[in-house]
């Protein structure tokens, strides 16, 4: 194990810092299968901050006499007992307290028991994603810059005054959407590429540890001892497929789910673009009355056709799913066009 005085004496930190956490996540799953599952994580971390404690005295440093947990844990401390655990597992995983996967959903993540299962696993539902997430902007795009011509178009403003106003709001909504979803996606790889380096670590500094950890999680869900011991040291053997592991079911990670910032920007302007456009499109075709009633005309259908794109992910039927979206919309298209009127009549 090669480390130095400062690694040793933060990681040693770390796991103190989980074990005090595990305990309290343990107080407020008081009487669920949970809570034993996490007093035993919390031996393991204690179990693991000896080992750094061994190390320590190798190196000639001297053991701390006691353990400061720190004001973000105390923070968090504080919070687990108002409002519950499941809330606040991507803090607790960002903290090293493991078996946060417990958590994601009704179905949990399936024990993988072979290579086949976990590449399966990889690919399952990320098509899906990016079509509803292309579908959403697409969405964003049209409803906001339709209501934003309505409102304009309702203040008396010419048509070249409506097109520009359109046009403005096509670019603006397009980057800020962009941005947002660059920061978003970018933060949310390097939260995955930080949790899943520290995994790395762990698992090279003391495999057989996290091995057992591992195998205490698959025993929350369901699967016997003896099986979830075998499963850990099958995994444990494979360093990529136990590091794979370990982020889904000790951290609740998934490490497909990186994704590119770049990408998704570029996505979400594209899709924003595309649904804002249309409301545009008449007023670069047309003009006066005819470009706003065909604002009106393509904007509906294609509300309409929106709302049953969504009805594949959200289980309505295709004309439940088209008449809710066409009506979300025209409602907010008609407070617009009512708020733009009233402020054009107060501003002549």
């Amino acid at each position: 194990m090669q480390t130095n005085p400062a690694q040793a004496l933060a990681s040693w930190r770390e796991e103190k810092r989980s074990a005090w956490l595990y305990r309290i996540v343990s107080d407020a799953e008081s009487g669920s299968t949970r809570q034993i599952l996490f007093l035993e994580l919390a031996q393991a971390a204690d179990g693991q901050a000896k080992l750094w404690e061994a190390e320590m005295l190798k190196l000639g440093m001297p053991i701390p006499s006691h353990f400061n947990p720190g004001l973000r844990a105390r923070l968090v401390a504080q919070l687990i007992p108002r409002m519950g655990v499941r809330p606040l597992k991507g803090i607790l995983a960002a903290m090293k307290v493991r078996g946060m996967s417990l958590y994601h959903g009704a179905q949990p993540h399936k024990t993988p028991t072979s290579l086949e299962q976990m590449r399966a696993e990889k690919h399952k539902n990320v098509g899906n994603g990016n079509l509803r997430a292309a579908v959403f902007g697409v969405n964003d795009g049209l409803i906001s810059n339709a209501s934003l011509i309505l409102g304009v178009a309702g203040a008396g403003a010419s048509a070249e005054m409506i097109l520009l106003s359109g046009v403005a709001g096509l670019l603006a909504g397009a980057f800020s959407m962009a941005a947002g979803e660059y920061v978003s996606m970018r933060s949310q790889r390097e939260f995955h590429e930080y949790q899943i380096a520290l995994e790395r670590e762990e698992l090279d500094q003391y495999p057989q540890e996290e091995a057992a950890e591992l195998a205490l999680i698959y025993q929350a869900k369901g699967v016997g001892e003896e099986e979830s011991r075998r499963l850990a040291q099958s995994l444990i053997a494979d360093p990529d497929r136990a590091l794979d592991t370990l982020a889904r079911e000790e951290l609740g990670l998934n490490p497909d789910e990186l994704g590119s910032p770049w990408g998704a920007a570029i996505s979400s302007f594209a899709a924003f673009s595309i649904g804002a456009f249309i409301p545009v499109l008449p007023y670069l075709l047309l003009g006066g009355a005819s470009a706003f009633s065909a604002v009106l005309l393509t904007t509906g259908i294609s509300l309409f056709g929106v709302g049953a794109a969504l009805s594949l992910f959200t289980g309505l039927s295709a004309l439940a799913g088209g008449m809710r979206m066409l009506i979300i919309g025209a409602g907010a298209g008609a407070a617009t066009w009512f708020i733009g009127k009233g402020l054009g009549i107060m501003l002549t």
